[in-house]
């Protein structure tokens, strides 16, 4: 595992369970996971805390983008287990801002996996989440380079 890839400087945990980011911006943040047997409970489908974990993950990443790169802290989230992915499964992520304030953010964060056939909709909604964020903490000294390691990734995405 490359301590330099994108993916680890974004959020480690995620990088260690093998979510690759597509977007990252003030506006989405979005990403895919290939189900492997990390991600799973011992049924072979996606853990339900491993969704909690990308739900905050998304919507932090995007509230502290949105914020000017401040830090931010999940103070609330609220998740709906859907469907089942099962392992071996593509899962794809977006994260969107619902309200975006001062102090006070809030994001929607979807999970799905595609349809087999080919439809306009091809989406099967694996979850649904909200996820409430305080913003505009002050970064720590020993992390104070941390949204310039974040704004180079980006550029890169």
């Amino acid at each position: 595992m490359d301590p330099k890839s994108p993916e680890f400087i974004i959020d480690q945990p995620l990088k260690i369970l093998g979510f690759v980011f597509d977007e990252l911006s003030a506006t989405r943040v979005s990403g895919h996971l290939t189900l492997t047997e990390k991600c799973c409970q011992p049924f072979k489908v996606l853990h339900g805390g491993v969704s909690a974990l990308i739900a905050e993950a998304l919507a932090s990443l995007g509230a502290g983008i949105a914020s000017g790169f401040k830090r931010v802290a999940g103070i609330h989230l609220s998740i709906h287990h859907l469907r089942p992915a099962a392992l071996g499964e593509i899962v794809f992520a977006e994260s969107f801002p619902v309200s975006v304030g001062k102090n006070i953010q809030v994001w929607e964060v979807r999970l799905w996996k595609a349809k087999k056939t080919e439809t306009p909709d091809n989406k099967i909604m694996v979850s649904t989440s909200r996820v409430t964020l305080f913003c505009g903490l002050p970064i720590p000294d020993h992390v104070k380079d941390a949204p310039d390691e974040l704004k180079k990734v980006i550029s890169k995405l």
